[in-house]
């Protein structure tokens, strides 16, 4: 099978871009022929490219015209859209569609939803534009990077695909957990065309003999969304006993880097190569997700599953999906330090932490191998095929 992947890259590299990198990896070493279409954020600079970026969510014959080519020179038997948005715009799903090429799109986040992609607004959960037509919240309350006038923009344009239909012309849109897809659905995606499957950790590195040390991790974007003011507030208190150690990049950097300085018990390592966060995963007590947004997945929950690492979550979304109270971990109230601190102390030591450990181990065999995933993309692919090849027929 021949399969066109296209993504634009974040500025600030996360999940998403590591998914991508992961599907296209095992699409290839199954015999595949994969061709990727990326475009990178950095290519917005200054007025004029920020004033290309919003048009593209619109429109870009540009991209248009460079998927056009693409298609023509690499012949694909389908298209998979990770994320469009902004400067590969809508157009090049029109494209697939006019060429008579089958689309499918994984949808990461709720940007189909929401002005801000995370159903997060003031530091809580916000639904409030959900399943509106032209939900105006997003644009009073300034959601899409705290600005009305962009605001307004990524509003108008989502409404105005609505209006021109141009999802329709994705023939499967794929969610990566099942809460991710409840959300989709209450939100106005047809159920018959949102299917679930979720991420997997293609890294196996895990070794048996690991010894764990009385260490937390918290591996992510640090953003406020993500719990990171409450993680840290937690660590100030004298009542954990275990060393916090924090990998990653982002808005919040410059804090985090702060309060390691000022705690002797936190420790920033800044970004890392997968080869350090796996070896950080298998030897920590147990991964910290304290994140305060519906979370669509959680990949770092499996990846430190596939290391034999239970997890502490908060409660919210996904993460009750993954993280099952006293068997692969605990959850705790988001946004809630007591909650938080409690729940460092819950995990237990010897025997019953070593099941829980295997525990965590056997649920990332059962459910989030790459060949398991792979099984999985492979079906989709089939049925959206079968779904172009029914409607170009009748």
């Amino acid at each position: 099978m021949r399969v066109l992947v296209a993504h634009n890259r974040y500025q600030f590299s996360g999940g998403e871009d590591a998914v991508v990198h992961d599907e296209v990896a095992l699409l290839r070493n199954h015999g595949h022929a994969v061709k990727l279409l990326e475009q990178d954020n950095d290519a917005i600079q200054g007025v004029r490219g920020k004033l290309i970026a919003s048009a593209s969510i619109f429109y870009s014959s540009s991209s248009r015209r460079r998927m056009k080519q693409v298609i023509k020179d690499f012949r694909p038997d389908i298209v998979h859209v990770h994320n469009w948005f902004p400067m590969l715009s809508p157009s090049i799903i029109l494209e697939a569609r006019t060429s008579g090429i089958p689309v499918v799109q994984t949808l990461h986040n709720y940007r189909m939803l929401c002005a801000n992609a995370l159903l997060h607004r003031d530091g809580a959960i916000c639904t409030d534009c959900v399943g509106r037509s032209f939900p105006i919240g997003g644009i009073l309350h300034g959601c899409y990077r705290k600005s009305r006038a962009g605001s307004a923009i990524v509003t108008a344009a989502f409404a105005y695909h609505r209006l021109m239909r141009t999802w329709n012309c994705v023939d499967l849109f794929i969610a990566v957990s099942e809460f991710e897809r409840e959300v989709l659905v209450g939100g106005g995606l047809p159920a018959e065309k949102v299917v679930v499957k979720p991420n997997f950790v293609s890294l196996n590195t895990r070794e048996t003999n690991t010894d764990k040390r009385e260490v937390a991790l918290y591996v992510g974007r640090l953003s406020p969304e993500k719990g990171l003011r409450t993680m840290l507030t937690a660590w100030s208190s004298d009542r954990i006993p275990l060393r916090l150690k924090i990998i990653g990049n982002g808005p919040m950097s410059d804090e985090v880097r702060r309060c390691a300085t000022n705690n002797s018990r936190i420790e920033y390592l800044g970004p890392q190569p997968p080869q350090v966060v796996y070896r950080e995963m298998a030897e920590a007590k147990f991964l910290v997700f304290p994140s305060e947004w519906y979370e669509t997945f959680g990949r770092t929950v499996v990846e430190a599953f596939s290391q034999g690492t239970p997890v502490l979550a908060a409660d919210l979304g996904g993460m009750r999906q993954l993280v099952k109270d006293g068997v692969t971990g605990y959850r705790f109230s988001p946004g809630n330090v007591e909650s938080l601190i409690a729940g460092t102390l819950r995990f237990p030591t010897g025997i019953e932490y070593k099941q829980m450990s295997t525990n965590c181990r056997a649920f990332y065999l059962r459910e989030f191998t790459g060949e398991i995933n792979y099984v999985a993309l492979m079906d989709i692919y089939r049925r959206a095929i079968a779904i172009r090849t029914d409607k170009s027929v009748s």
